[in-house]
């Protein structure tokens, strides 16, 4: 019976229950005891740090949209009562007194809380090896990164120890451990789902989005996720409703007839992209355009280059007003020095790890005087110029294609010490963040590295607001290119 549980999509899952072929609370300690088996090992992939212990009461979960499947949310997420610490010691085992609204509505429709995931500390990271509670492991090579920041959720659900997850993604923080772990990321455009709850890394950049096996199970949550919320000023109601994917072929999804799928220069042709990538790739865009679809190169983001350098100066130094909060006073850690200020040195000092802070230092010393102008007005102005270049470009076509990573899962450590190379990471996923775009990387096949098929993941991205667009094209190359995340299951 593991074997049938396992293999459910979340929506075949969710399709069972209401059918009555299958109880929500069996599929709840199923995947509950899976989590926990994997989570006593030595070697453990570290997915989660906290497991739901108590049942869900199932009374009418069934006749809700989600039917009491089991989702496992990133630790940036605020859960009542549950530990929600932001993979931080600054916040070890704060429990706040609210849900997060994306969590919230999701619980609403029938979704259990499974566990919370393990994650980059304050979401600032690559590699999901910035943790205040230790490394998360690749389940395709426990040797290996799972990417980050939402590298516990990512792992999770490629491991088969959840059916599904929250990520958040800032600057890539969805897309790159979905890529990275061969599952499906989502980041939707800005405001498209609250962020309340959610706590703040980069406020102007910050996303939640769903991370799963499937393109229509990431459709399924956003759907339930998605809308205004009158706690986040920044979200909107969605254009049109969300439906489930149904495209087969890509030819009629397009606004003149044939989908056009612009290849940019820029971000293609970038140095360090390892050829089991582009050849992955490569095979993905021949595949699309088997299925229907225009491919073209001639397109370009003539900006792009600059997203990066913009991104870290941007996001720390929303990072270094945001963070200001944990002080020692209000929650948190609290480490007693001689006065007020002694205090605020000390708790900062403990309970921030070394990536956090030195992305305060950036973002505090590129808001100072004297700086301001020349590092963080100019990096808004890039900004501008980026939003620009897709608005020209989506003129053009209908989605912008691309890797969603340079490179495949890079081994634990092989980074750490070495913050721009880290980086770099996220070369293919800042440029649609800056923009606020939406996109979504789907797994496209493997490639060789150091012996081992690890997963290869394609990115695509779409106009504000687009992503039934997006969802119906990633549907359609999901179908052809037939991935299976089997291998990765424990």
């Amino acid at each position: 019976m593991a074997a049938e549980l396992l293999a459910l999509s979340a929506l075949q899952a969710v399709a069972a229950i209401r059918s009555g072929e299958l109880s929500p609370l069996e599929l709840f300690r199923f995947y509950r005891e899976r989590a926990a088996a994997e989570e006593a090992r030595a070697d453990r992939l570290n997915c989660f740090c906290w497991l739901a212990e108590e049942e869900p009461s199932a009374e009418g979960l069934r006749e809700l949209p989600l039917g009491g499947v089991p989702l496992a949310v990133k630790d940036l997420f605020c859960t009542r009562g549950v530990p929600s610490q932001a993979g931080s010691r600054i916040l070890a085992d704060y429990r706040p007194p609210y849900t997060a609204t994306a969590v919230a509505r999701l619980q609403a429709a029938g979704a259990t809380l499974l566990g919370k995931t393990n994650q980059d500390e304050f979401a600032m990271g690559s590699s999901s090896e910035y943790c205040a509670f230790g490394p998360v492991r690749n389940p395709w090579d426990r040797e290996r990164v799972p990417g980050g920041s939402s590298g516990g959720s990512a792992a999770a659900v490629a491991a088969g120890l959840a059916p599904w997850a929250l990520g958040t993604d800032t600057g890539g923080s969805i897309r790159q451990p979905a890529a990275l772990c061969g599952i499906v990321g989502l980041k939707p455009t800005y405001g498209a789902v609250s962020r309340y709850g959610m706590i703040a890394f980069a406020s102007s950049l910050d996303q939640a989005g769903p991370m799963t096996r499937t393109v229509a199970d990431a459709a399924l949550l956003f759907s339930l996720m998605a809308g205004r919320d009158p706690l986040d000023a920044t979200s909107v109601e969605l254009p049109g409703a969300i439906s489930l994917p149904k495209a087969q072929e890509l030819g009629g999804l397009g606004r003149r007839g044939r989908l056009r799928l612009g290849v940019p220069r820029e971000l293609f042709e970038r140095e360090g992209l390892a050829p089991g990538v582009r050849a992955a790739f490569e095979r993905a865009l021949e595949l699309a355009g088997q299925l229907g679809a225009e491919v073209t190169d001639r397109v370009s983001l003539p900006h792009a280059p600059h997203a990066l350098s913009a991104y870290y100066v941007l996001a720390p130094a929303e990072a270094s007003s945001n963070l200001a909060r944990y002080d020692g006073v209000r929650f948190g850690l609290r480490v007693e020095g001689e006065g007020l200020v002694d205090t605020y040195e000390r708790t900062r000092a403990e309970g921030f790890g070394p990536e956090v802070k030195r992305r305060i230092m950036l973002g505090t010393y590129v808001l100072s005087a004297g700086y301001y102008d020349a590092y963080y007005a100019q990096a808004q102005r890039v900004r501008t110029l980026i939003l620009a270049d897709f608005r020209a470009a989506f003129e053009e076509v209908d989605l912008i294609v691309c890797p969603t990573s340079a490179e495949v899962a890079f081994p634990l450590g092989a980074k750490r010490e070495d913050p721009w190379a880290m980086y770099l990471n996220d070369y293919f996923t800042v440029p649609m963040s800056l923009a606020g775009i939406p996109a979504i990387s789907i797994p496209c096949g493997f490639a060789e590295e150091g012996g081992r098929q690890l997963p290869v993941g394609l990115q695509l991205a779409g106009p504000h607001f687009s992503e039934q667009l997006l969802l119906e094209a990633a549907h359609a190359l999901e179908g052809a290119l037939g991935f299976s995340g089997r291998e990765g299951w424990v």
